[in-house]
């Protein structure tokens, strides 16, 4: 027995969901551990303070980490408000 794969296309009407941008924090040599962490509890909704922490660190130890992902105009915002803070951050989609 054998089976044929078909993809469906998308029904007239239909649309796809927008894709999702993460923010991304890089490290970099001018902000303290404290003004990080600061900024991330003050910016990203939800974040605890051992989250903000244990993003630092792994900026610090890794090189960069990402720190929030969803809808596109969102992450734009938190991207500036981060940026305007003094963080290197990007904003990049989430493939």
């Amino acid at each position: 027995m054998s089976y044929e794969v078909v993809e469906q296309q998308p029904k007239l009407g239909e649309t796809k969901p927008y894709p999702n941008y993460r923010v991304v924090l890089i490290n970099d040599n001018h902000n303290t551990f404290d003004h990080v962490a600061e900024c991330l509890l003050k910016h990203i909704p939800g974040m605890s303070a051992d989250r903000a922490w244990s993003l630092t660190l792994k900026v610090h130890n890794e090189g960069s980490a990402v720190v929030w992902v969803g809808p596109k105009e969102v992450a734009e915002l938190y991207y500036e408000l981060l940026k305007s803070e003094g963080l290197t951050t990007t904003l990049e989609p989430d493939v």
